[in-house]
C-alpha cells in the first residue's frame, strides 16, 4: 500500500483533474520507432497504464515479436475508497502478464490500489527491465528518483519544465538521462476524459468522439540508447565581430544567448542557453557546467534583470584547442 503522506499528493492532482492525460498511440508510435533495439529480450512494464485501454500497453501487445520482448506487464491507479455503506462494488485494481500469442494473457487482481509506489508494483518494477508509461505529471519527480533508484531502464512522457527539476537537471547533468526525439509540438496531444474543459485553440474531438488537448509543453525524457543525440548542432553564427549580440552576464563571466540556433562557433568560454537546448544537446559537443546561478550563486542576471532559466554550457572541442595552444 502507498504511504499515505504521498498518496495525500496523488488525491490532490486525481481532484485537480491534472494527471488525466493520456497518450494517443501515433505519438507513441512516433518516438518508439528511435529505439528499435532496446526491447529484445526485455521485460517492459508500464506502471501507470490500464491495459484494457492504455495505448502503452496495446503498442507492446502488437509489437511484441517484432521487438523481442521477454514479457510485457501492466498496472495502474484504481482509487480505493473504504466507505462501508457502498452499494455499488468498486472497480479492483489489477495487473496484466502478456508473454505472447501463444500463451494466455494473464490478468491478477492486486490488493492494494495499484500505486506505482505500493509494494505490489514495486515488486512488479524490480521484475521488469525497461519502464515505458506516461507517469503523472504532478508525481514525476518521485516517480523517475524510483526507476533510478531501483536501476531501471526507461522511457517516460512529462511536462518540459521538468527539465528545471533539480533531480531531473542533475540526471542530465550527469548523462544518465537524456531528451528523446520529440518535444514540444512534436507530441501532437492527449486524450482527456469528458469533463475536461475545452480550453485553448488546440482542442479537437477525434473520429471515436474522444477530446483531444495539445498542451504543446511536453517531452519524452529516457536513458535508453539513442543515436540521434549525438548528433552534433550545426554552428553557424560568429561572436567576433558580434560581440553587442552577445551581452555578458553582470554575475557571470560567460555570454546570454537566447536561441540554442544563435550559439556562436568560435567562443570557447562560459555561455547561458535555454532550457530547449537540452533537446539538441550532443554530450560530445559541448559540456554542462552549470544550471541558472551565477558565480554568487543567484540567477544569472543582465543589467539588474534575469532572463528565463539558462543552462551555463561549454563547446568541448574549442576548450581543449584552447588549451592546447
Amino acid at each position: 500500500m502507498a504511504r499515505q503522506a504521498t498518496n495525500k499528493l496523488l488525491q490532490k492532482a486525481k481532484k485537480s483533474k491534472s494527471d488525466e492525460f493520456y497518450t494517443q498511440l501515433c505519438d507513441i508510435e512516433r518516438e518508439l520507432q528511435y529505439y528499435p533495439h532496446s526491447f529484445a529480450g526485455k521485460v517492459v512494464y508500464c506502471n501507470c497504464d490500464d491495459p484494457l485501454v492504455s495505448n502503452f500497453y496495446r503498442f507492446f501487445k502488437d509489437n511484441f515479436n517484432r521487438l523481442g520482448l521477454r514479457k510485457l506487464i501492466a498496472s495502474c491507479y484504481k482509487e480505493v475508497d473504504n466507505n462501508l455503506f457502498e452499494e455499488i462494488p468498486q472497480e479492483r485494481a489489477f495487473y496484466c502478464e502478456y508473454e505472447g500469442e501463444d500463451k494466455l494473457e494473464n490478468i491478477v487482481p492486486l490488493k492494494g490500489d495499484g500505486d506505482f509506489r505500493s509494494a505490489e508494483c514495486i515488486a512488479l518494477l524490480q521484475q521488469s527491465d525497461v519502464v515505458v508509461t506516461n507517469p503523472p505529471f504532478s508525481l514525476f519527480r518521485e516517480f523517475i528518483s524510483q526507476i533510478v533508484r531501483y536501476d531501471k531502464k526507461f522511457l517516460v512522457i512529462g511536462n518540459v519544465n521538468a527539465i528545471t527539476y533539480k533531480e531531473i537537471f542533475d540526471l542530465i547533468q550527469k548523462n544518465k538521462a537524456w531528451l528523446g526525439v520529440n518535444l514540444g509540438r512534436g507530441i501532437s496531444g492527449f486524450l482527456v476524459p469528458d469533463h475536461y474543459d475545452q480550453y485553448g485553440t488546440e482542442v479537437k474531438i477525434n473520429e471515436q468522439g474522444q477530446k483531444i488537448i495539445a498542451t504543446n509543453g511536453c517531452l519524452w525524457l529516457t536513458n535508453l540508447e539513442l543515436s540521434k543525440r549525438f548528433e552534433d548542432i550545426t554552428l553557424t553564427k560568429e561572436y567576433a565581430g558580434n560581440e553587442d549580440k552577445y551581452p555578458t552576464y553582470d554575475n557571470c563571466n560567460g555570454i546570454n544567448i537566447n536561441k540554442t540556433q544563435d550559439i556562436p562557433k568560435d567562443y570557447y568560454g562560459l555561455m547561458g542557453v535555454p532550457i530547449t537546448f537540452l533537446h539538441k544537446y550532443n554530450p560530445d559537443q559541448f559540456e554542462i557546467v552549470k544550471f541558472r546561478k551565477g558565480d554568487d550563486d543567484k540567477d544569472l542576471r543582465i543589467n539588474g534583470k534575469c532572463p528565463y532559466f539558462r543552462i551555463l554550457i561549454r563547446n568541448k572541442r574549442l576548450q581543449k584547442e584552447s588549451m592546447a595552444i
